[in-house]
């Protein structure tokens, strides 16, 4: 089926926002392992499967669009420091992926590509009740019990 060419150039753009999380999430989550965060470790980990699935699902709808993905574009990556740093760095990518999201959306809405809007409505719910709200969480409990008694906790 040939798609809008225009939806194929957003999903694109979306695809470049989900490959620089992967990256961002992969860097991140190996750190957190050399430093000992074992918890973080395997939630970021985890995190990293759930973007390489949004990219799969990106990839799969480009290709049905019969549109060409384009995986050699990344935004840049934010690497943190701290792990203060790092969970804000990963919040700020997930809101932007979220708005980004959103953008497409009603795009895909205004030229009746109700069946994308669809699948970015699913990515959308991940990306904001899970992924953003997790990071909103972990940065909520350093400010209430200071960032020493985190780092503690996430051994």
């Amino acid at each position: 089926m040939k798609g809008n060419e225009q939806v194929i150039a957003h999903l694109n753009e979306l695809l470049a926002g989900e490959l620089t999380a992967i990256d961002q999430y992969f860097i991140h989550s190996r750190m957190y392992e050399n430093w000992g965060f074992g918890k973080l470790y395997e939630r970021i980990a985890h995190e990293v499967q759930d973007e390489t699935n949004h990219a799969d699902a990106l990839i799969k709808r480009i290709l049905f669009l019969e549109g060409t993905p384009d995986l050699s574009k990344r935004e840049p990556l934010n690497v943190g420091h701290t792990v203060e740093e790092m969970l804000k760095n990963d919040l700020s990518l997930e809101l932007k992926v979220v708005q980004d999201l959103r953008n497409v959306m009603a795009f895909c809405e205004s030229v009746q590509d109700y069946q994308t809007r669809e699948i970015l409505q699913v990515m959308l719910e991940d990306t904001e009740h899970d992924h953003a709200h997790w990071l909103e969480q972990q940065l909520g409990v350093i400010e209430r019990i200071g960032l020493q008694n985190y780092l503690q906790s996430q051994l």
